[in-house]
């Protein structure tokens, strides 16, 4: 059984659980996702498989569709490399990879990539304070001192600066599933993915799934005569 899926969010919403709390949801369509090729220990050295997700047509190029042709599946515009369950056997070329891989209740990890903001200041980008507002200043959001003039006369690498700021590769870990819809291939996760809507992101199962918290209560001291 592979351990991901191909989505892609569709936004956030609310979502009231059996208990009447009220949870943050992010709703993401999560398949269906078709196995492309399957790689093993003996030809590359590990078990993965590369999924495509299946998501309109796409006009592929020559050496694409011979890629797909070998499969025998449609071509798909969006792959993406998952891996295998321990002692799990990989899928077969042309199966399908379904979101109902998942259940309700347990922790999944959501690779996706951050909204771009263009090219941005140290302020902005890095959260600098800036210089002083008033008095003459012209350092109001000026990063500062880069380094010194005399030695070693030149900016360091890793100078945190101004540049083009978001798509950046990233991944929320341990976020909890509020719900498997399998007949939509929908799944609503707790919290907030990296990304804006119609990004695609990739869900897998939590690498290191966290226990739920439990509340503890506290008892209260009783009032006595001091």
């Amino acid at each position: 059984m592979v351990t991901g899926i191909i989505g892609r969010k569709v936004g956030m919403t609310q979502l009231f659980l059996d208990d009447g709390t009220l949870e943050p949801a992010t709703v993401l369509k999560a398949g269906p996702c078709v196995v492309v090729q399957a790689k093993t220990q003996q030809g590359e050295g590990y078990d993965a498989v590369q999924i495509g997700f299946v998501d309109g047509k796409y006009a592929a190029n020559k050496p694409t569709a011979g890629h797909f042709k070998r499969a025998q599946v449609p071509a798909t515009r969006v792959r993406r490399e998952v891996g295998v369950a321990k002692g799990a056997s990989a899928p077969a070329p042309g199966d399908q990879v379904l979101v109902s891989i998942f259940n309700q209740g347990e922790r999944v990890d959501v690779v996706g990539t951050s909204k771009g903001h263009g090219f941005q200041g140290v302020v902005k980008r890095h959260h600098f304070r800036g210089g002083d507002k008033s008095h003459g200043s012209m350092f109001h959001r000026a990063p500062g001192s880069i380094g010194a003039s005399s030695y070693p006369s030149r900016v360091m690498p890793g100078m945190r600066a101004h540049g083009h700021m978001g798509v950046d590769r990233i991944t929320v870990r341990n976020l909890k599933v509020l719900k498997v819809d399998a007949e939509n291939n929908l799944l609503l996760v707790k919290g907030a993915v990296p990304g804006a809507a119609g990004g695609y992101v990739v869900i897998r199962k939590a690498v290191a799934a966290k226990p739920e918290p439990q509340p503890q209560l506290q008892e209260k001291p009783k009032k006595g005569k001091k």
